[in-house]
């Protein structure tokens, strides 16, 4: 016979009558977007201005937009996006556009599908042939006899870059009718510079950089978020400011310093506080600052990430570097060794390796990131070279790297 076992009221009853800081969570998310972007506005005119000549048929110059991680540069263009289609909808003009994340689609042929399954949601079209696939683009365009705008965001995350913006660029040869414009968005100033020469000669390109935010830009930014997010007086004054300081002391990254303030947030709800104070904040900095770092190790191209992840394997293998004296240099390996490991993964990851000249170009910007620390090398060893150490954790900056790089291979 069986036991009946009463197990009382529903388990998630508690958490259901909670009390929550919280008035909508996503508004203090990173990947939120509001309505009203500040401190941007400039950015916004330039952009309207450049896309602006799409409404009477024109086909606009071609647009890159630079800046590090978290100054609104992805936030920027969706906006000015969305504003376009609403006004080319309102006035029947014949404006079409895309947005491809590139770390997800990161070859010409996963781009060029994601724009036609986009294009023709009815039809499923991965299989057939790159060149099927590209014409589809063009009679799409063709039947629209309208411009289209292509963004792809982290367009340094494509590995055959220079066949994907030569094909895009090249198609507005083959069109009587409609036009093709791009809009990349990138975290690297250089990364054009590794384009072919001719694909370089048809971007006929603009350019727009985007600066990091201000402590007071970004406590705006909190404010707005906090506004929206959290109920009336639940976060100190002085929590909006150690949270806006902290993530402009990093690099002006307004997502960031929204992520302190969510997780400080949620460590305030666990403990059953009702307001956050700089104690949370606090509290909270350590594990953000260890998001910051591995979201923008993910976030780095396709080279940068290979030779990241050579100084990390080297780091976890070697002792360290031993002195003519005996002491060692523990963490420090030679900027040889590092190139000679980064060919070998470059070869295993079927990546072309670059020359020694680019690779000290990557050294100098993961150095630039703060990701990795350079010494010439002094006293005690022999030789004249450039010593690299590693600024985090080696095993989790190796982890995330081999999921990016197993991914895009």
């Amino acid at each position: 016979m069986g036991v009946l076992i009463f197990l009382g009221e529903n388990v998630f009853e508690k958490e259901f009558a909670r009390e929550s800081i919280f008035i909508d969570r996503d508004a203090i998310s990173p990947h939120y977007l509001p309505e009203k972007l500040p401190f941007r506005e400039k950015q916004i005119e330039e952009i309207s201005k450049l896309l602006g000549v799409a409404l009477h048929g024109k086909r606009p110059d071609n647009l890159f937009v630079y800046g590090p991680t978290g100054v609104g540069k992805t936030a920027t263009v969706k906006h000015v996006m969305q504003q376009l289609q609403d006004f080319a909808k309102e006035k029947n003009s014949k404006i079409i556009s895309t947005y491809i994340n590139c770390r997800n689609h990161n070859s010409k042929y996963r781009a060029m599908i994601k724009c036609v399954n986009d294009f023709y949601p009815n039809n499923y079209f991965v299989g057939y042939s790159a060149s099927f696939v590209h014409d589809k683009v063009l009679d799409f365009v063709r039947g629209n006899e309208g411009t289209l705008v292509v963004v792809l965001d982290e367009i340094d995350k494509v590995k055959d870059l220079d066949d994907l913006v030569y094909a895009l660029t090249r198609a507005n040869d083959e069109l009587q009718k409609g036009a093709i414009s791009i809009i990349g968005i990138s975290n690297n100033l250089m990364f054009k510079e590794r384009l072919d020469p001719r694909t370089k000669s048809s971007l006929c390109e603009q350019e727009l950089v985007f600066a990091p935010y201000n402590a007071s830009e970004l406590k705006a930014i909190l404010e707005q978020r906090i506004a929206i997010a959290f109920k009336p007086n639940s976060v100190e004054n002085s929590a909006i400011n150690i949270a806006a300081a902290f993530a402009a002391k990093e690099s002006g990254d307004a997502r960031t310093a929204v992520m302190l303030l969510q997780r400080a947030g949620e460590l305030a709800e666990k403990n059953g506080l009702q307001k956050i104070t700089d104690e949370e904040v606090k509290k909270a900095k350590s594990k953000v600052e260890e998001e910051v770092i591995l979201n923008m190790v993910s976030a780095l191209p396709e080279q940068e990430q290979l030779v990241l992840y050579a100084i990390s394997a080297l780091t976890l293998r070697k002792k360290g570097i031993r002195k003519i004296t005996g002491s060692a240099d523990e963490g420090a390996l030679y900027s040889g060794d590092v190139y000679e490991e980064y060919a070998t993964l470059a070869k295993h990851f079927k990546a072309e390796a670059v020359t020694a000249r680019w690779y000290r170009e990557y050294i100098n910007e993961l150095e630039m990131y703060g990701l990795i620390l350079t010494t010439a090398s002094g006293a005690g060893i022999r030789g004249n070279t450039t010593l690299i150490k590693l600024g985090f954790d080696a095993e989790k900056i190796k982890q995330v790297l081999e999921k990016e790089l197993m991914q895009g291979s």
